[in-house]
């Protein structure tokens, strides 16, 4: 389709419109949810695809989530076809239809203006509940789908403006939280009409000719940046491998992820042909899934400072076999994947690139390892699910610049809010004991890795049920340093039980949780970048000062002798045990 040649001011002015608009879908979200995992964590995506299922824009909330939207709209508009109407508003949860784990539901509304289908509306997000056997959607002991929740194919939940009540009913009939799914399924809906709203407006400001015309516009321009980015890169084959703990099942196999990233002028392909089969428990990868964690890896590594969109798509390749642990079968489980595998494919990519363009790449962040839970709540007389995301590690660092503190697992990109401590205890019948950084926990470098986290808090309830899931708990995970950094120690957690036994936690594991039991999370901060002997002394005294790094770890991991009264350096001292 041949369009008429458009203003570039014009273009950059319907690119940030359409950007404007996602973010009122995410606005809407944040405002109109039941459940703290969108109104406080911003566990979800929103975005904007055209008639022919092509990205627009997106704003990624948590951004593992951006890459796998493309899949799941393709798989509800092949799937219904020539029987899309206005006024319908589809379901998808299904990772065998497009979607990446079955607990982030996609909500998609199709745009009709002067009567023909001209864009969709999407608001993914993570739901407290999608059934099955889990808690919030994790189930560490499921071996098939049918295990893990309700698989929803893509579904109406309204036609042609009309409340499908069987629908509705199917899926909140089915999950213990229905009061908080009803609400936030609804917030989404809703998220998706002020998406709609705001494409109607433009529509009709300038007609869909013109704003064709922009998107192609802005989709080449997104791929010249791309390719411009990758073609600074040396040419080459690089690659790399990282472990996951465990599936959950399997607890004695560690699961590999191999990846060959090659370079070519200006295109990009990762191959994960060397990653395992898939496995038994619920750690496998869609392919969706798989894709954005790739993605993800590129963009926190290159100038990401343009639209993704699918013109920024065109020059990057995945491949993943069939039936491996990254692009898996049905009815392989895979509520474990947006973070284990995502993790270890994203540190993966980072290893090979680390190869290519050594100051480009962060060293490794810290895994997440963190408690799903879920039972009745007696301050509220409801139930609840919570997903404790207070315990987040630290970044890792990277050539000129520190690790961020307490930023959480890689796959959020920072983006993960951690709740109010007192709205957290409001929601849950939990009392925070400790929430602070944990000293020592940052790898040593010439920039250190950010800091990680304690988080203990105390059971004001019975009979809660806790699945812990996430990594970094065995040999072979702690955040790897770069480039003489050193690593960060692994993550540790207990349960100290109200009778004094101590249970040390593991990943992907099933604990009761009674109340008086308290648990502990010492959550681990980002690998080291560079040569811990280059640190100036002045930071590493600082680091002491502010009770980040101890006296003795300043000696042993820096060669820095500090005054335990003073706090000031022994400059003498210091000059000979670097030497």
């Amino acid at each position: 389709m041949t369009h008429p040649v458009i203003d570039p001011i014009l273009v950059a002015v319907i690119g940030n419109r359409f950007d404007a608009i996602t973010k009122e879908i995410g606005q809407t979200m944040l405002r109109t949810s039941r459940s703290p995992i969108f109104s406080e964590a911003r566990d979800f995506v929103t975005g904007i695809f055209d008639n022919q299922s092509r990205l627009v824009a997106q704003t990624a909330y948590i951004p593992i989530l951006m890459g796998t939207l493309p899949y799941t709209v393709k798989a509800i508009a092949e799937h219904f076809k020539d029987d899309i109407n206005d006024g319908d508003v589809y379901i998808v949860n299904d990772p065998y239809s497009g979607n990446n784990h079955p607990p982030d539901v996609t909500i998609a509304k199709p745009v009709f203006w002067q009567g023909k289908l001209q864009f969709w509306s999407i608001a993914k997000g993570h739901q407290a509940d999608i059934g099955g056997g889990g808690v919030a959607g994790y189930n560490p002991l499921s071996t098939s789908i049918f295990e893990e929740c309700i698989r929803i194919l893509p579904s109406r939940l309204y036609y042609k403006g009309v409340y499908q009540e069987d629908m509705w009913n199917m899926i909140l009939k089915n999950v213990f939280l229905s009061f908080i799914v009803e609400g936030d399924l609804s917030c989404q809906v809703g998220a998706c009409k002020i998406g709609e709203k705001g494409l109607l407006g433009l529509l009709d400001k300038y007609g869909a000719e013109t704003l064709y015309t922009a998107i192609d516009e802005l989709f080449d321009a997104s791929e010249k940046h791309m390719r411009k980015e990758i073609a600074k890169m040396p040419n080459g084959k690089y690659s790399a491998e990282r472990f996951m703990d465990h599936d959950g099942v399997n607890k004695e196999k560690m699961i590999k992820v191999g990846v060959e990233v090659t370079i070519n002028d200006d295109s990009l392909i990762f191959d994960l042909s060397e990653s395992e089969k898939h496995v038994a428990g619920y750690v496998n990868s869609t392919i969706a899934n798989t894709a954005s964690s790739c993605f993800l890896a590129i963009l926190t590594t290159i100038d990401s400072d343009f639209y993704f969109n699918e013109g920024a798509l065109r020059p990057m390749t995945v491949i993943a076999p069939l039936g491996s642990v990254v692009n898996c079968t049905f009815p392989a489980p895979t509520t474990g994947s947006t973070i284990s595998t995502a993790t270890a494919i994203i540190e993966t990519v980072w290893l090979a690139l680390a190869q290519a363009i050594p100051e480009q790449v962060q060293a490794c962040w810290a895994r997440w390892c963190a408690p799903a839970t879920l039972g009745f709540n007696p301050n509220t007389g409801r139930p609840f699910a919570e997903l404790h995301f207070m315990c987040k590690g630290g970044g890792g660092a990277t050539y000129g610049f520190d690790g961020w503190d307490h930023m959480g697992v890689v796959v959020t990109s920072g983006s993960l809010r951690a709740p109010d401590p007192e709205l957290h205890e409001m929601s849950s019948p939990y009392y925070i004991l400790d929430y602070e950084y944990l000293p020592d926990s940052c790898g040593a470098g010439k920039w250190r890795g950010g800091m990680g986290t304690i988080y203990r808090w105390r059971v004001d309830a019975p009979g809660i049920r806790s699945a812990n899931f996430g990594g970094g708990v065995r040999e072979g995970t702690a955040p790897y340093g770069l480039q003489g950094g050193k690593d960060a120690a692994l993550n540790v957690l207990y349960i100290k039980k109200a009778s004094g036994e101590v249970i040390t936690v593991d990943a992907e594991t099933f604990y009761n949780l009674e109340t008086g039991d308290i648990f502990e999370i010492y959550e681990t901060g980002g690998g080291g970048f560079g040569n811990p002997l280059e640190r100036p002394t002045d930071k590493v005294a600082k680091d002491v000062r502010d009770g980040l790094v101890s006296i003795k770890a300043a000696k042993e991991d820096y060669g820095v002798i500090i005054d335990p009264l003073t706090f000031q350096v022994d400059k003498e001292a210091t000059s000979k045990l670097r030497a």
